[in-house]
């Protein structure tokens, strides 16, 4: 049986945040357990802050990447963890709005319909994060994630403008 096609957002702030994500890449493409398949343009999109936070962050870079991978979701979360690990990254609880220097997050994983305390799929908050759609439109955009319309159409549906890709 073939893996599912899997996508993964990645993003950065802190510590050349375009550097970050190609080391993320380069770590992604030596794990046995993937088949990196496709990656998006690099974007760059403003950091999102709690409300009434006035401290300002420095701009995010953010991709997506489609893969294959035999390993089940959690797992394949557990792997993403640990690459976010290695450039730095410390999850907090408190820490949501924080920078950071590696962000990955699990965005689909074939068809499957995950609701877990650590791990949803798909993702819960992508038809409002025009920092996920656009990079994954940009792959896929007839794609629709489980209980949602086609990638294009989500996109579409945002108001807010569209990013820029990072360095232009």
């Amino acid at each position: 049986m073939r893996s599912p096609l899997s996508f993964v957002g990645l993003g950065s702030n802190l510590d050349d945040p375009p550097a970050q994500l190609r080391s993320a890449l380069a770590a992604l493409a030596r794990q046995q357990a993937c088949e990196l398949l496709a990656i998006s343009p690099f974007y760059r999109s403003a950091a999102l802050t709690p409300p009434g936070d006035p401290r300002p962050q420095p701009d995010y870079c953010n991709a997506v990447v489609a893969l294959r991978s035999a390993l089940p979701p959690g797992e394949l979360l557990q792997m993403l963890l640990a690459i976010e690990k290695a450039h730095g990254r410390e999850r907090q609880a408190d820490q949501r709005w924080q920078p950071r220097p590696l962000d990955l997050d699990l965005l689909s994983c074939g068809r499957q319909i995950v609701q877990q305390a650590r791990l949803r799929l798909p993702h819960p908050e992508l038809a409002a994060r025009r920092f996920v759609l656009q990079p994954w439109a940009d792959l896929a955009p007839g794609f629709a994630p489980p209980g949602h319309a086609q990638l294009a159409h989500l996109l579409g549906q945002l108001t807010c403008p569209p990013l820029q890709r990072w360095g232009d």
